[in-house]
């Protein structure tokens, strides 16, 4: 897997990012399929996720589909799941429970909306300056699922949080390679981490 630069802070406007400023000031046509998160104010942008990468998302989310639907949640792509006007993240795969009522609501998910939220990272690639999972712990988010890939199928690993008291997490499932992650709650959930990516199942 070709290892891709971790988030830096843009800085312009460093500590001064809020909603309103990136509605006014982004160039999003520019920024399709980069994500753009925010942190106290502070901008981060990463660029493109390798095409392997972007296929497992869209493969897991895809699977995800029928059962959540089912059981009235919502499978979306990345949002701008939002925590303040100056805090917000973007997963790569986002869980409703409720959809978004307004238009503001829409281009800034509150968090408060969403039931769980999932993170890809590549194996070796240094960790970025966001902390999506401390975010959602401490917006109350229920679920956290973490999926890390490597082009060695074996390596691949799954593993789905369930939140505890306080800001804490708690393993629910986890899955090694061609092993099958299940579990009934949040919603029932069926795969194996080796065959999301194209070739390795």
């Amino acid at each position: 897997m070709l290892p891709t630069r971790v988030a830096e802070p843009v800085p312009d406007l460093d500590g001064g990012w809020t909603v309103r400023r990136a509605e006014r000031h982004l160039r999003i046509g520019e920024l399709a399929g980069a994500r753009h998160e925010c942190v106290a104010g502070r901008l981060m942008v990463t660029p493109f996720p390798p095409a392997t990468e972007s296929i497992a998302m869209a493969g897991l989310a895809s699977a995800f589909v029928p059962a959540a639907e089912a059981a009235g949640r919502h499978v979306l792509g990345r949002v701008a799941l939002t925590f303040s006007p100056t805090c917000w993240i973007q997963p790569d795969v986002t869980v409703l429970h409720t959809l978004p009522a307004t238009d503001e609501e829409e281009r800034w998910v509150p968090a408060a909306l969403c039931l769980m939220a999932v993170e890809f990272v590549r194996r070796g690639v240094r960790r970025g300056p966001v902390d999506r999972r401390r975010h959602c712990a401490g917006a109350g988010i229920p679920w956290f699922l973490r999926v890390e890939l490597d082009r060695r199928p074996e390596r691949m690993v799954a593993e789905l949080f369930r939140r505890t008291e306080g800001v804490g997490w708690a393993v629910a499932a986890r899955a090694v390679g061609r092993q099958r992650l299940r579990v009934r709650t949040p919603f029932p959930i069926d795969f194996s981490p080796a065959r999301l990516l194209p070739g390795t199942g």
